[in-house]
This record gives structure tokens, sequence and C-alpha cells, in this order.
């Protein structure tokens, strides 16, 4: 496992490597995601000192583009489309099957930290609606009926974390 100083490097050389850049606020939010999991605080204030803004606008990004996040995610990430094709085809039934399932709610990670539910407005998969993705998997044409069996499948797999 990396420590924070480790991964603060490697944030610190991608700023470098952009110039810190203000306007390359974005790509370094993905790359500090990519690193961190997730965009805490100390890190928002770390990302504006580097490239020299408020850290009110650093939040401003993050908080405005659903694609960050300031809470750490789970191991496996559900994601649940609620675009119109999907909405209409049921994939609201798939969201509270994931809900019930695992005893959490959109927005939330277990507290063993294995599961996330996150909900988007469209993957561009609207032949298959209603689609559910896991960690960037995608599953079409499912049913709530499916859910139980396709979460069940990623819990009997060995944690990455151990």
């Amino acid at each position: 496992m990396r420590t924070n100083e480790e991964m603060f490097a490697e944030l610190d050389a991608f700023i470098e490597s952009v110039g810190s850049d203000p306007s390359e606020m974005i790509a370094i939010l993905h790359t500090a995601q990519g690193i961190f999991g997730y965009l805490p605080m100390k890190v928002q204030k770390h990302i504006a000192d580097r490239i020299g803004v408020n850290v009110s606008q650093v939040y401003g990004v993050v908080t405005f583009y659903s694609f960050f996040t300031m809470k750490p995610k789970g191991e496996n990430v559900i994601s649940i489309c609620l675009g119109t094709a999907c909405f209409v085809k049921g994939s609201d039934k798939l969201l509270a099957a994931c809900e019930k399932h695992l005893g959490i709610r959109n927005g939330e990670t277990t507290a063993d930290g294995r599961f996330s539910i996150t909900t988007l407005r469209c993957v561009g998969a609207c032949a298959l609606a209603p689609v559910m993705q896991i960690n960037g998997k995608t599953y079409g044409n499912i049913t709530e009926d499916d859910v139980p069996g396709i979460l069940d499948s990623y819990m009997n797999r060995e944690s990455a974390a151990v």
C-alpha cells in the first residue's frame, strides 16, 4: 500500500507535467481522484496551493461535476443508469434492488468498504436498457430479479484489499 507522501509525490509530478496551469484543473482533479480514490479537502487544498488558485475554486469544480467525489468509494462501484431509456425500462427498480440487497442507499458505501452505489444519467448503451455497471463492466437488459445474483458474484470474490 502506498503512503500519502508517495501519492502526493505522484500528484505533484503530474501537476508539474502540465505546468501548474489552472486551466488544467479538471485533468489534475481526475488524476488526483485516480491516485487517492476520492478528493478529500486535504487534496483539494494541496491542488489549490500548487496551481495558485483559491481552494473555493477547486471545491466549486469538484462539487459541480458528478464524476468527482469527496467520499471514498467502495472496492466495487455500482452505477445505475437513470437516463430516459433506462428509466422507462425499469432502472429505478434496479436501483431499489441494489439498495435492498446491500443495505445502503444511493451515494453510500457499505460498512466493509466493498460496495458503493451511484447513479448516472447515460452510459450510451440505450439499446441494452436498463443498464447497470459494476467497476465499468456493463450489465444490460436486466431486471431487479437479476440483481442479487450479479451482486453475489462480486461478494464471493476475494477482496482486493486483503
